[in-house]
């Protein structure tokens, strides 16, 4: 993905110049924006059963008691927690874990990015606003460019490090169980 920064002046404006253009962009970019919505809700879930477990495998309830109102970059550190723990005591580390703790942050991120975007202000180029950036140097406003090769790419990752949570956990319980 492409991103461009305009600085700030005085007012929060997206200069749109081919508003036709932007909505084709925008109508192209729709189904893909729900499927990146779907798999990473899929994804939160099974990251939830997998949380659930960790403190009893005869009930949800205490798990979700504890992971109620908690984000998922909490549910991602809470994770790798019981992660560590386990690789330590059990001295071995399970091959690809550190790819998965990797993967589980950047699908939040990326996707956190999708859905947070002002899709209404994206330019006949696809350029869409994401955040004003501040720094002692000024304001910035931050446009990234979801092309469909780049939101595809991120479903990609998303369907992958679901796949990968479930291997990992079931390499992690063969290790655990024999």
């Amino acid at each position: 993905m492409k991103t461009k920064l305009k600085e700030f002046v005085q007012h929060l404006y997206h200069e749109v110049e081919d508003e036709s253009k932007a909505e084709d962009y925008i109508d192209e970019a729709l189904p893909s924006i729900g499927l990146i919505v779907m798999y990473f809700n899929s994804l939160e879930g099974w990251l939830d059963s997998i949380l659930c477990e960790n403190f009893t495998y005869r009930t949800d309830s205490t798990g979700l008691i504890v992971l109620n109102k908690m984000n998922y970059a909490a549910k991602v550190e809470l994770l790798k927690r019981f992660c560590d723990d386990f690789h330590l005591c059990v001295q071995k580390k399970i091959e690809g874990y550190d790819q998965l703790i990797n993967d589980l942050k950047e699908s939040g991120r990326l996707r956190n990015l999708v859905v947070h975007a002002n899709w209404e202000a994206t330019d006949e180029e696809g350029y869409t606003y994401v955040r004003l950036k501040m720094s002692k140097d000024g304001m910035q406003q931050e446009y990234v460019q979801f092309s469909k090769e780049s939101l595809e790419k991120i479903i990609e990752l998303i369907i992958k490090t679901q796949f990968s949570l479930s291997a990992y956990w079931e390499a992690r319980n063969e290790a655990l169980h024999g």
